[in-house]
């Protein structure tokens, strides 16, 4: 199969699995209807066939970042909200492992220090948002304000808002915002694609059991995290208002079932392939002059220059 023809192929199969999480449209999900531990069919026997086609992934995602590079136009940001212990490292890691850095970046979002407190939510954010020709990765983001915030009131509390700004309201308000924001980037070239990473509790319990066990584990773990867990039900909630409350068709989010790392990481790939392929990138075209230069450099460097 020639390069072009193969390209061809894992872009129509990258959309096909996409297409199965995306939500564009959050009035009718409820995040009960995806299971967690759904693989499309797919049992631990195919885990290799599905090994191979993650790395012909990375390397399409690989081919697709050069374009997107050259091209200089488009940039794309990835979101990647979760549960702890969902595997939102792991799928960063092996899903963008083809790509060149210089034209990737990273950036995870802990809670805000004080400088970020003394700005509005979206401020460290947006003063990270990848350039042309980059892809921006944010492991969590913008989207805690409605999520640990809304579980914890007191953090609300400590982000110095006028008294008669934080009313029942805030958190429609804060989605209206972020859907106006992510409408924003969309129209200046910046394609958004947004992954929550669907765990279940009882997976999550083996996940932390396996770091409390296992020595080189250890440095994962954190009492906060199961602080964290005793508040499930709340997340659960938040996180099924969050999606269809920001859901769209620029803006998607793509729920992905987190309990099997080799197809949560297939799944990922697929959506981010599905994106890029989406765009019509194609590497820039040489004018006249610009052909006279190249001309002329071949000519000299076979003339011995």
């Amino acid at each position: 199969m020639g390069l072009a023809m193969k390209m061809k192929e894992i872009i129509k199969k990258a959309h096909h699995v996409a297409e199965q999480f995306r939500v564009t449209n959050g009035d009718k999900f409820r995040l009960k209807d995806v299971d967690p531990g759904d693989t499309l069919g797919f049992t631990s026997e195919d885990k290799p066939r599905a090994k191979e086609a993650l790395a012909a992934g990375v390397q399409a995602l690989a081919t697709f970042q050069d374009v997107l590079y050259a091209q200089d136009k488009w940039a794309v940001l990835l979101i990647f909200q979760a549960m702890d212990a969902a595997g939102k490292d792991g799928a960063i890691k092996h899903v963008m492992s083809g790509i060149n850095p210089q034209g990737c970046q990273v950036h995870s979002f802990k809670s805000p220090s004080a400088e970020e407190i003394d700005h509005d939510y979206l401020w460290r954010c947006m003063k990270v948002l990848p350039n042309r020709g980059n892809i921006g990765i944010f492991n969590r983001s913008y989207y805690e304000e409605t999520l640990v915030v809304r579980v914890h009131p007191e953090f609300l509390a400590k982000q110095k808002l006028p008294p008669a700004l934080i009313t029942k309201e805030i958190w429609n308000e804060r989605f209206h915002d972020i859907r106006a924001f992510e409408r924003y980037l969309t129209n200046n070239g910046i394609a958004v694609c947004k992954f929550f990473l669907h765990v279940s509790k009882k997976e999550q319990k083996r996940r932390f059991l396996e770091r409390l066990m296992v020595p080189e584990k250890h440095w994962k773990f954190s009492a906060a995290d199961m602080k964290e867990r005793t508040f499930w039900d709340d997340y659960q909630n938040a996180y099924e208002e969050m999606i269809q409350n920001t859901a769209t068709k620029h803006a998607p989010w793509h729920v992905i079932p987190a309990d099997n790392k080799w197809f949560t990481r297939l799944a990922v790939a697929a959506a981010v392939i599905d994106t890029v392929a989406g765009l019509g990138l194609e590497y820039p075209k040489v004018d006249k002059d610009k052909w006279k230069e190249l001309a002329a450099a071949k000519k000299a460097l076979l003339n011995g220059a």
